[in-house]
């Protein structure tokens, strides 16, 4: 039987070239950018029609303005004493001017779509009824004015804690079954309360009871001059219940989450293998618990300094603490949609801008992650 001949060239195979990194990391940039702005747009144009139920907080402020002007056209003489007809004429032409001015007179959709451009472009615009410290109704300064004090309480209060828990998770991970590591197991379910929960009973008892701590706000009134010893000792005073109510919170619920975590890379068999070498403690817990578990470290991270910029609504509003939290409960209860959104944006941006860099920081911190692989940051 003769011998078939094969033909090389038909089974050779042609082979992709190889991406490059900066191709495939520049790629992965844009898809990446593309798909969190859009999420954005997305969170951002809900915001503004769930803070609008729909067209009808429209509705309430075209009721309002109405009624301004008819209760003007009755309190102002020269108005009353028009004729009926020209009275009536009056009101409607005030009521269609202000309908103008406030963009009432355009379909809800038309300014919903009008309203996400100008708050994506961050142009927040004017408030509808709360004003700043200075008397302006820049939605931009309102903000702006809020924003020291809730980066100062829990800014403060997010890095003590968190690097607390972290200390003490690894010192009880080192002493599983200790006396600490029971009271710890047995205390975390306290944690299932808010802050400001346990902020009413702080209150009632270093305030109210004892008279040694203030009952809330930033600094005494009148407060000492900005930027004095006497002022810095007072915002230290006020910051101390607060701190306490968040620590009771979620102190001891972090320090045995990050207890659990840190025992389930401890108990692996490379650990084992590394005690075995005779490495120290401090070496294992560098190279086989902390270098494994940075990742999850730096996310929970990056997540604190996105919530230390939204403050908290009831707790700064139980503290009488002059935040962004307060601020957009004031904003809900007095239906101003311009503040609620300004405040919704920049917290999405952040997100966006913390999600984006995370994967990048991932591959710095983890060799095993390839930044722009299959489905992204690809370990």
């Amino acid at each position: 039987m003769p011998e078939k001949t094969v033909n090389n060239s038909s089974r050779s195979v042609i082979r992709k070239k190889p991406e490059s990194t900066f191709t495939r990391v520049a790629r992965y940039t844009l898809v990446r950018g593309i798909t969190l702005f859009l999420t954005v747009v997305v969170g951002v144009f809900l915001t503004i029609i769930i803070a609008n139920m729909g067209g009808y907080v429209d509705e309430i402020r075209k009721g309002e303005i109405q009624e301004t002007y008819q209760q003007a056209a009755i309190l102002n003489p020269a108005i009353r004493n028009l004729p009926p007809e020209e009275r009536n004429k009056w009101v409607e032409d005030q009521i269609r001017l202000a309908y103008k001015r406030y963009g009432l007179d355009q379909p809800f959709l038309v300014r919903a779509v009008i309203y996400l451009r100008n708050a994506l472009t961050l142009d927040l615009g004017r408030s509808l009824n709360m004003t700043s410290d200075t008397g302006s109704r820049q939605v931009r300064l309102i903000i702006l004015e809020r924003i020291p004090p809730t980066l100062i309480l829990f800014g403060t209060s997010g890095f003590l804690l968190f690097f607390v828990e972290l200390f003490f998770a690894l010192y009880l991970s080192r002493r599983y079954g200790s006396f600490w590591d029971k009271v710890v197991v047995t205390l975390a379910p306290m944690n299932a309360a808010p802050g400001w929960f346990y902020g009413i009973f702080l209150i009632l008892i270093f305030a109210a009871i004892l008279k040694i701590l203030p009952f809330g706000g930033m600094v005494d009134a009148p407060p000492p001059p900005r930027w004095s010893f006497a002022y810095f000792v007072s915002l230290l005073k006020h910051m101390i219940l607060p701190i306490m109510a968040i620590a009771a919170s979620q102190l001891v619920l972090s320090v045995y989450s990050w207890r659990t975590f840190f025992l389930i890379y401890s108990s692996e068999d490379y650990v084992e293998m590394a005690k075995a070498k005779g490495l120290t403690s401090r070496a294992i817990e560098q190279r086989y618990v902390l270098r494994p578990t940075l990742p999850t470290i730096i996310t929970s991270f990056a997540f604190l300094l996105i919530g230390i910029w939204t403050g908290a609504p009831i707790f700064e509003t139980v503290f009488n603490w002059p935040g962004l939290g307060r601020q957009i409960y004031q904003a809900i209860g007095l239906f101003d949609v311009p503040v609620i959104v300004g405040e919704t944006v920049i917290f999405s941006y952040l997100l966006a801008i913390t999600l984006f860099l995370l994967d990048f920081v991932y591959a710095l911190v983890d060799p095993r992650v390839r930044v722009g692989g299959q489905g992204g940051a690809q370990g």
